[in-house]
């Protein structure tokens, strides 16, 4: 468990619903330059996707959880976003009534993590349910991180609150109203 003091101490604090301070990428070699090659190599870990894909993947899978690594932080996050991903596709199917889909069994603990699923599918407004998911993933990050701000652990909290941040600054209401219009405007072509 390594202490960062300097690299916590020139971090800006981050507000969920800003933009950030700096770009990820940024962030990163700040950090891995500050970091010991142990700590800085769990940096890769530190993704939105609880499976990112990797050479040779067809796709995302979560059926299968992911291999532990010595961060308790990032061990919690991966779980807690499996279980809100496959939480969410359950929902999404009972929801569509798609019949004879397999997928794997959404998991029940995390309990927060499923609530969250089945809260977002509740939000009418695509947008408002996104934001709805990245608070709540904001939330469970700050939950998972330990109270030192000097911690490898507030490190990787940092990168994936971050991440979350260009996430959001990327979501624009204009092109995404565009689009629907544009997709809309097509179905109705379509049908006539």
């Amino acid at each position: 468990m390594g202490s960062y003091y300097y690299l916590g101490a020139q971090l800006p604090y981050l507000i969920y619903g800003q933009n950030p301070p700096m770009s990820s990428q940024d962030f990163l070699a700040l950090a891995r330059d500050q970091m010991s090659s142990a700590d800085a190599a769990l940096l890769d870990y530190c993704t939105l996707d609880p499976s990112p894909y990797r050479e040779g993947d067809t796709g995302p899978s979560y059926t299968e959880q992911e291999r532990s690594t010595h961060s308790t932080l990032l061990n919690r996050w991966k779980e807690w976003e499996r279980a809100l991903r496959l939480n969410l596709a359950s929902n999404r199917a009972l929801k569509l009534k798609r019949e004879g889909v397999t997928q794997a069994d959404a998991p029940v603990i995390p309990a927060d993590a499923a609530n969250v699923a089945k809260n977002a599918m509740a939000i009418e407004s695509p947008l408002e349910a996104e934001i709805f998911l990245d608070n709540a993933r904001w939330n469970a990050i700050e939950s998972f991180q330990d109270l030192s701000v000097f911690s490898e652990s507030s490190i990787y909290a940092y990168l994936l609150k971050l991440l979350l941040m260009e996430r959001r600054a990327a979501f624009k209401t204009e092109d995404g109203f565009d689009e629907y219009k544009g997709l809309y405007a097509a179905i109705l072509g379509e049908a006539k």
